[in-house]
């Protein structure tokens, strides 16, 4: 597994009063991009689309964080390991605390790009609530519908998601960290 100095402290804020807490380790670095790993997905419920599962309980999970981006991507899974598709969730750009923290604000917008390539736009009702309730600024709420029509004309045109997040699967994460991914997904102890 990744050495402490190599995980990152993500301090996740959603309005109007959560606050979570989450240390991944660093799978790869470039420039513009941090990839981070979630061997074992937390959940009290799978999290669904038309009742389908995109992400359950004790599920892995690929992040891809970028420089200056309104949202991160996570590459979803299934418990046993299947891949589903991608998820993009509309966010402050990341700021650097200090190594290794980092925070970030969720704008309750979401960009699902299923296996199948279908493409879903989840929780505008809740942005427009917490608009409404103040919890997010006009221009936040702004710069999330635009990066949603930004994301979603990516789409369109094959262009997203970026070449990272198809080249760092599951299997190449796993075999990156020394942990195992094989047909029934199993984190590695410890």
């Amino acid at each position: 597994m990744a050495s402490t100095a190599d995980v990152v402290h993500i301090h996740y804020r959603r309005p109007p009063d959560r606050e979570d807490l989450y240390i991944q380790p660093v799978v790869h670095r470039t420039q513009s991009c941090v990839v981070t790993f979630v061997a074992s997905t937390r959940l009290s419920a799978p999290v669904l689309i038309d009742g389908t599962p995109i992400l359950e309980d004790g599920a892995p999970a690929v992040w891809f964080t970028f420089r200056d981006a309104w949202h991160d991507i996570g590459r979803f899974h299934r418990a046993d390991g299947s891949f589903t598709g991608y998820y993009a969730n509309v966010l402050t750009p990341i700021r650097v605390l200090n190594a290794p923290a980092w925070e970030t604000t969720d704008l309750f917008l979401d960009v699902w790009l299923a296996a199948d390539r279908s493409t879903r736009v989840l929780d505008r009702d809740e942005l427009d609530r917490a608009l409404g309730e103040g919890w997010v600024s006009r221009d936040d709420a702004h710069a999330a519908r635009r990066e949603v029509d930004h994301l979603l004309a990516r789409i369109r045109t094959h262009s997203w998601p970026p070449a990272i997040a198809r080249q760092w699967t599951l299997e190449r994460t796993c075999r990156k960290l020394g942990v195992h991914a094989g047909g029934t997904w199993q984190a590695a102890p410890g």
